[in-house]
């Protein structure tokens, strides 16, 4: 009984930091197509530049330029507009948060380098705040939950011009006065840390830096410590610290490199495929550290080891950046000696790309806990197995999902159903692993290994629980046919959302194929999928 408690819980302390990186993760997945064109654009003007058929000078360069770097400046109003959205908060009010961070109004005063600013009496910090992603990621996470309370305060006929406008007048300034800030406090007191273990080895400040460097990519907080690169420069004309982080963003390509090569699944090459050429020619990495580390948290470990071994390396030979530059192919001969650069940063890369070769990108169960956790509930390993209908109703493909995630199969491959009835049961023998607290989402874990996701609905995320009764809890033993939930379809109807429901298997990579066994009308324990392996 104790270690079935202990399991629990550690358990439940995982949920917590899986809820977070699977918000940060949603958050970048609509705009990784984006992303990667964008990217590739950077790429190929690098490739011109140095071979000398566009002049950085030029006009042309100027308006590619441009267009390439655009998603990456106003960052913090696409990813306003898409963490508020994986929130169930309004996306547009989102981007209305991370765009007045970019308004001329407050640009101005860094650009004039004002004095003593302040906002009703309290001293303001200025900082910009294009390509960042901490502060917006924080605006828009306690954005998300003024909303949830604006929307059972406000009276319902008022919500649309008034939760908006009393969201912007209170997240905007909360984030110029403490998101902002704490972001670059917490960054100036890490390059201080930074600089004192330059100061005293250059082995260990190369494994802590070429180890947290992709973290601190995450978090936005690298934006700090590139100052001290250019101040380094501007004083000896040398900086070791970048040739030390610069493992970093090659572990990633070689990580990026590996899942293309382990990978069966397409959608999941295309990713990696598409984020490799960006991040080898232009070393813009934010295809693969969003779309591939942050989902996969194996993938977390093996470049932590890895750039922490290829910093290492660099920080004990003494390799020191020439000039500024994003690590990458292209910009190897900035570094020197360049021939120990090219060892330091490619045993990063051989590495990481070996490590997932050899040991994958993602367990049959991503966390360890959970592994525990299925022994101790006696799961087995994953199996072929069919997968019954948890609704009655009408099948319809997934492409007729408003909601890209599961139109374009980013959460997994499956089905979905319009119901005729409001009882949802489990399709599976399994364990409940997960249960929206709005109980419009439910996940289980079945004997066999299948991960599968039912979704209730587009949006209804936003009925916070009102017209959805759930019968079980989270890490709740489940038999097939048992109920799971309960929905009054007719009041969410008439409440304006679209109730098809998905059925997803979210763990879709581990099976050969995932094929629906019928079409039309389906009663509730009917066979639905058919995985094998």
């Amino acid at each position: 009984m104790q270690q079935t408690e202990r399991i629990e819980n550690s358990i439940k302390d995982e949920s917590i930091v899986n809820k977070i990186l699977g918000a940060i993760s949603g958050s970048f997945i609509p705009i990784l197509g984006v992303l990667a064109g964008s990217g590739l654009i950077s790429a190929l003007l690098s490739v011109l530049k140095t071979v000398g058929w566009i002049s950085p000078d030029s006009g042309t360069y100027a308006i590619l330029s441009a267009a390439g770097h655009a998603i990456f400046y106003f960052f913090p109003i696409f990813l306003g507009i898409t963490m508020a959205n994986k929130l169930g908060a309004n996306g547009f009010v989102g981007g209305a948060i991370g765009a007045a961070l970019l308004e001329p109004h407050y640009t101005g005063l860094i650009s004039g380098q004002a004095q003593d600013i302040t906002f009703l009496g309290i001293p303001v910090v200025l900082a910009t705040y294009s390509s960042t992603v901490f502060p917006i990621l924080m605006a828009a996470s306690i954005y998300a939950i003024l909303d949830k309370v604006l929307r059972k305060v406000i009276y319902k006929e008022l919500q649309m011009f008034i939760n908006p406008m009393l969201s912007i007048l209170v997240i905007v300034p909360l984030t110029i006065l403490i998101f902002g800030p704490f972001g670059t406090y917490v960054g100036e007191g890490l390059s201080t840390v930074i600089q004192l273990l330059s100061d005293k080895s250059g082995v260990l400040t190369g494994i802590v830096m070429g180890g947290a460097w992709s973290f601190l990519t995450i978090l936005g907080l690298h934006w700090a410590v590139i100052p001290l690169f250019l101040a380094n420069l501007a004083a000896t004309g040398a900086d070791p610290i970048s040739a030390m982080v610069a493992a970093a963003p090659f572990a990633q390509i070689g990580m990026g490199l590996g899942v293309f090569l382990k990978t069966t699944d397409r959608k999941l090459k295309t990713l990696a495929g598409s984020g490799l050429l960006p991040s080898a020619l232009a070393g813009t990495t934010e295809i693969i550290t969003y779309g591939l580390l942050v989902r996969y948290k194996r993938t977390m470990l093996i470049v932590g080891i890895s750039g922490a071994i290829g910093g290492g390396i660099n920080g004990a030979i003494g390799v020191t950046g020439t000039a500024f530059a994003l690590p990458s192919f292209l910009s190897i001969p900035v570094f020197a000696p360049t021939g120990l650069y090219i060892i330091g940063v490619f045993t990063s890369l051989l590495l990481a790309m070996i490590l997932i070769l050899v040991f994958g990108y993602e367990g049959k169960k991503d966390l360890s806990n959970i592994e525990s956790a299925n022994k101790e509930f006696g799961f087995a390993t994953v199996k072929a197995e069919t997968i019954v209908s948890p609704l009655s109703g009408k099948i319809v493909s997934l492409n007729e999902i408003a909601d890209p995630l599961f139109s374009k199969e980013m959460v997994g491959k499956g089905i979905a159903i319009e119901p005729t009835s409001g009882d949802i049961i489990s399709p599976v023998d399994g364990v409940v692993t997960t249960l929206f607290p709005s109980k419009h989402a439910i996940g289980i874990t079945s004997d066999d290994g299948a991960e599968i996701l039912i979704y209730i609905g587009n949006e209804t995320i936003k009925l916070n629980g009102e017209f959805i009764n759930a019968y079980v809890k989270e890490w709740e033993r489940v038999n097939k046919g048992d109920l799971l939930i309960h929905v009054d379809l007719e009041n969410i109807k008439a409440a304006g959302y679209d109730i098809k429901t998905p059925i997803v298997i979210t763990n879709t990579e581990q099976y050969g194929q995932i094929k629906p066994i019928k079409a039309g009308e389906i009663i509730a324990s009917q066979a639905l999928l058919h995985l094998t392996v």
